[in-house]
């Protein structure tokens, strides 16, 4: 059995468990918050066996789609400004991380 944790942008949160039900897994969905652009998350916690976790990988590749997205710098407190680039840069964000973890034991109450 494996533990499949998939950490994703809110925005794709309701295809990736919508699709998740139609092929009959079951996940936990935590609300989590990304170190960098400090914005919502959505963490995903997904137990399976063995043989289906390709295709769960297969439904979050399929879910979650890595955009373009503006963001607005955060200026320097007290540090360095010589780098500081006071306009927003375009960002790549979205898709997904996903670690897989060995699940030694498991029960259902």
């Amino acid at each position: 059995m494996k533990l499949i944790i998939a950490v994703i942008q809110d925005k794709d949160s309701n295809r990736l468990s919508n699709a998740l039900v139609d092929h009959n897994f079951r996940a936990t969905k935590l609300a989590t918050t990304g170190g960098f652009l400090k914005s919502g998350n959505t963490t995903f916690m997904i137990g399976t066996d063995d043989i289906r976790v390709d295709k769960a990988l297969e439904i979050i590749k399929e879910n979650c789609q890595s955009r373009e997205q503006l963001v607005a710098p955060v200026s320097p407190m007290g540090g360095n400004a010589d780098s500081y680039v006071p306009y927003p840069v375009e960002v790549e964000v979205g898709g997904a991380t996903v670690f897989v973890l060995p699940v030694e034991h498991f029960r259902q109450f």
